[in-house]
């Protein structure tokens, strides 16, 4: 009986082993962050994804960010039915938020501080990183409320369109830098999962 308990107890460490050894579906192509990496601003990203004015009905005012996570996009809302429109990475699975904030803080080439979760997730993260080209915040980061989420660019301009990050936005250098002048500390900003109808 005791050898019995004892090939059991090995089976069942063995199973976890190997269940802990294969990475979960939501991580299977994410590269993670990459810090170090210099962006490559020649990069081009499919049309979907460029900077470019669109008509938007709303009765959310001028000078609003409203970020729709279904359709990976940030506007920016402008007068007369308008919007710039930007292709954004958002929350992978179970990254995903909704809500009202303001963007309560600007930096330009922002350090970084990975949150304990996204160490634990990915341990080989530094504990802080200074500013500059190789940073994953990018050039520019807006903070939104008092979150540990963000409006920011990124060294990983591939990943715009994709569901891939903690629960930030990111875009790419370009244009982060261009939202970055246009708003002001105080911009409100709304987060929607689904399309408004």
């Amino acid at each position: 009986m005791t050898g019995l308990r004892h090939v059991s107890a090995m089976l069942i460490a063995l199973f976890g082993l190997v269940v802990s050894a294969v990475p979960g579906r939501a991580q299977q192509n994410d590269p993670g962050d990459q810090p170090g990496l210099v962006a490559d601003d020649s990069y081009q990203i499919d049309p979907e994804w460029q900077k470019q004015t669109v008509s938007y009905r709303t009765t959310e005012a001028p000078g609003t960010i409203i970020i729709s996570t279904a359709e990976r996009h940030l506007y920016l809302i402008e007068p007369g039915g308008r919007a710039l429109r930007y292709g954004i990475g958002v929350g992978r699975d179970g990254f995903q938020w909704q809500g009202l904030l303001s963007i309560t803080r600007k930096a330009e080439w922002p350090d970084w501080r990975p949150p304990p979760e996204m160490i634990a997730r990915q341990p080989y993260l530094p504990r802080f990183m200074a500013g500059g080209p190789g940073n994953p915040l990018g050039a520019r980061a807006m903070y939104l409320g008092a979150t540990v989420y963000r409006i920011h660019g990124t060294n990983q301009p591939w990943t715009i369109g994709t569901r891939i990050s903690s629960g930030c936005f990111r875009l790419v250098n370009a244009d982060v830098t261009d939202l970055y002048g246009r708003v002001p500390v105080g911009t409100k900003v709304i987060v929607r999962q689904k399309p408004e109808l």
